[in-house]
């Protein structure tokens, strides 16, 4: 056993190798970033890459949001303290937002694990803070926001992790932060936001989301409507898919479905797998999700019980994290549902009830989860000064929980950190020097997609062109 002391002595140590102030650096930036795009899309559905595109070019916020892979290319030559253990991947802030435990409590934290991987704990915190600095340039909040933001988020993880390293294991474990303590925080603009989300979330459940996106076809049956681009069935004409996509070789969805079934319930524990047996699947269509997903394969099952109460079942590909290429400690983990599965287990403090992982056909790898039950992301455009900064350190709260649930080695950390400002004034620094490289990213895609080097489509010609 090491005392507290002697683990934050080993943290303060780290320094003399890392100094704190070395995080302002970017790291090596002098590259073309138009390969790296390239690089991103491979392997995703080919008719969508445009879309993928189209909505990379709103806004150099959703061009960051679509360049993971870029961002963990730059940060592999950054410095940091020389300790790996599991991260998020792609930290930028729209990456938070709430979600409910199986008990139906509403919890705030990270909600995207798609790019879950070990490594330094400093690439979560910089992604943020960047994505902090880009969000406030794009909705016009100035720079001093842009600071008191930035600074806010690292001192909220400051706090919060030498908090957890003066806590034991069961206490870091068990803790979480939940929107009822959220609310009794807040000042009256922030807890209008708070509210608006907390009955957003209660109206996300599986009886309010069946009529939306549900009808019943000449026989009765249910099954799931087509909303291109969003929603389509993989069989019918509104399909998206490749002409010489390998899945189009079977009649119909059951074929994929079952596929699925092979593997994933032996992924749940027995209780929810029991659960699971009461449902019985109607339809399977395909969903465009998100910005960075865009290509990627995801799958919308409607099941029902014998009642015909709803579940909605989200089968989404698990490809190779970005971080992989980029840092030394590889994952244990062979299937990349399973590594975003337990990422995710091992990051926040509850889980989706029906989290699991499984094989689909030509050996894809999927993890699978409720859709939309309960989850809610931030609407950062709706954020005055201060619910944005009550927001960033909420932020830094939850990832440092994560991370010190994650690594078991929060003292270390805290004991790097410190006390004084010394790394937020570094990463300040990061964020800014950071967004300014993002904007001229996004300027070069911009060119490219103009002159034809990439094809971007937006949503509404997307959708046109492949209405029936």
């Amino acid at each position: 056993m090491t005392p507290l002391k002697d683990r934050l002595k080993q943290g303060k140590d780290a320094r003399k190798n890392c100094p704190r102030n070395s995080h302002a650096s970017m790291g090596k930036t002098n590259r073309d970033p138009l390969p790296l795009i390239k690089a991103s899309s491979e392997g995703r559905i080919k008719s969508l890459i445009e879309l993928r595109y189209g909505r990379m070019l709103v806004s150099p916020f959703s061009f960051y949001r679509g360049t993971a892979l870029l961002q963990a290319h730059d940060l592999a030559s950054t410095p940091n303290m020389g300790l790996t253990s599991p991260i998020c991947g792609d930290c930028h802030l729209m990456n938070f937002g709430g979600f409910a435990t199986p008990e139906r409590n509403l919890l705030f934290g990270v909600h995207d694990f798609d790019e879950v991987h070990p490594g330094p704990w400093e690439w979560d915190v910089k992604r943020l803070v960047a994505s902090i600095v880009v969000a406030a340039r794009d909705l016009r909040h100035g720079e001093t926001i842009e600071e008191t933001v930035c600074r806010g988020v690292v001192s909220a993880y400051q706090e919060t992790m030498l908090e957890c390293a003066e806590q034991s294991s069961l206490e870091t474990w068990y803790e979480s932060i939940r929107y009822d303590d959220l609310r009794k925080q807040a000042n009256k603009k922030t807890l209008e936001h708070i509210e608006r989300a907390i009955e957003k979330a209660e109206g996300r459940s599986h009886a309010e989301l069946l009529p939306k996106i549900s009808e019943r076809d000449a026989d009765g049956r249910l099954i799931i409507r087509d909303d291109l681009p969003e929603i389509f069935h993989l069989h019918k004409n509104t399909t998206l898919l490749d002409a010489d996509d390998d899945w189009l070789r079977h009649s119909d969805w059951r074929p994929i479905y079952d596929a699925f079934m092979r593997e994933y319930p032996g992924t749940l524990q027995a209780d929810r797998r029991a659960l699971y047996s009461r449902f019985h699947a109607q339809d399977m269509a395909f969903k465009v999700v998100g910005v960075g997903s865009v290509g990627t394969r995801c799958l919308v099952v409607l099941l029902t019980d014998d009642q015909e109460f709803p579940l909605f079942l989200q089968f989404k590909e698990a490809r190779r994290s970005v971080l992989a290429d980029y840092v030394k400690t590889k994952s244990t983990v062979r299937h990349n549902g399973q590594r975003v599965v337990e990422g995710q287990r091992l990051m926040q403090s509850a889980s989706d009830l029906f989290l699991g992982w499984t094989t689909g056909p030509s050996g894809r790898h999927f993890y699978v989860r409720q859709l939309r039950d309960m989850k809610i992301s931030a609407e950062l455009e709706t954020f005055d000064a201060d619910t944005f900064a009550a927001y960033g350190r909420v932020c830094g709260r939850a990832l440092a929980r994560a991370h010190a649930k994650s690594s078991g080695q929060a003292a270390q950390i805290s004991g790097y950190i410190g006390k004084s400002d010394a790394l937020a004034d570094a990463l300040f620094k990061y964020a800014k020097s950071y967004a300014t490289q993002n904007e001229q990213d996004f300027e070069r895609f911009q060119q490219a997609c103009r002159k034809g080097r990439l094809q971007a489509r937006s949503e509404a010609d997307f959708a046109a062109d492949h209405l029936p």
